[in-house]
């Protein structure tokens, strides 16, 4: 399975490396055959300044990525891409093969600019939420959630959440007990009762 995530400058540090952290790990507990093909994409493949000056060398561009079967969106400081026509139409184009689409935090912003989104049930970082629901009154935003699943689209709440949403995937995808394995190799616990 192949888990592509979309990051840009100034992306929120552990919107995309808590679930690159979690997909990465779970994989390691995989049977060969099964292992997940982790991997960042930038719209160039060069370089990208995260939040706080963070550098990251995305493995892939937008020409050269392998298919993705797991499409995550993350967030960040994220106007300037809702206004680039190519990464929407990147996005647009990638969810429809994807078998799933997330979005950690505000990256929910570029799926709903991207209409991928148009009355699904989503969240988004707490901060956020009134600004989504003035921009996009049609979906019917949650709060106080750590992810919520409508369909193949799931969105988590803020930056950490992201992390409980990857675990959750995991389990859907595979077994709660990989979930559960995957988070104790983390030395994390997951701030929703989800795995059995």
């Amino acid at each position: 399975m192949n888990i592509g995530i979309y990051i840009y400058e100034k992306a929120e540090v552990l919107d995309f490396s808590g679930p690159f952290e979690v997909f990465s790990t779970a994989s390691r507990m995989l049977k060969k055959s099964d292992k997940l093909n982790v991997f960042l994409v930038s719209e160039t493949g060069g370089t990208i300044t995260a939040r706080g000056g963070y550098s990251v060398n995305p493995a892939y561009s937008f020409s050269n990525h392998p298919e993705i079967d797991l499409l995550i969106i993350v967030g960040g400081i994220y106007i300037s891409e809702m206004k680039k026509r190519q990464v929407l139409n990147w996005i647009k184009k990638k969810s429809k093969k994807a078998k799933i689409i997330a979005s950690v935090c505000t990256g929910v912003f570029l799926l709903a600019e991207a209409k991928i989104l148009s009355a699904q049930r989503v969240t988004t970082h707490w901060e956020d939420i009134p600004f989504l629901r003035e921009n996009y009154p049609s979906l019917n935003v949650l709060e106080n959630q750590r992810w919520v699943e409508d369909g193949n689209v799931i969105t988590s709440g803020g930056i950490s959440a992201g992390i409980d949403m990857s675990l959750y995937l995991v389990s859907k995808i595979y077994t709660n007990e990989i979930a559960i394995n995957t988070a104790k190799q983390m030395a994390y616990t997951p701030n929703k009762a989800y795995l059995k």
